[in-house]
């Protein structure tokens, strides 16, 4: 199980916010989510949206920290990529 999260580079709400993928299956990130306490209304297509306070405890749960390229590369080749404007 290997899930991954970029550095909170994405501003909004007045926060800056990190992305969490799974390169398997969303009910890995699903899962992986929920044991984290994450609300399912921060799920967005085909990731998490998790805001910086919340970053460590990602990381320290087993998610990898890898670059927003890279993550979107992992799950664009895992065919779990859900681009805005494409049906789920």
């Amino acid at each position: 199980m290997t899930l991954y999260i970029d550095p909170p580079t994405w501003p909004g709400h007045g926060r800056m916010w990190s992305h969490l993928v799974s390169d398997v299956s969303y009910e890995e990130l699903h899962a992986f989510a929920a044991a984290l306490g994450c609300p399912a209304r921060a799920f967005e297509r085909d990731h998490y949206d998790l805001p910086s306070h919340r970053y460590a405890d990602a990381v320290a749960a087993g998610a990898v920290e890898i670059g927003s390229k890279e993550l979107v590369r992992r799950l664009t080749g895992a065919g779990l990529r859900r681009p805005k404007g494409r049906p789920a």
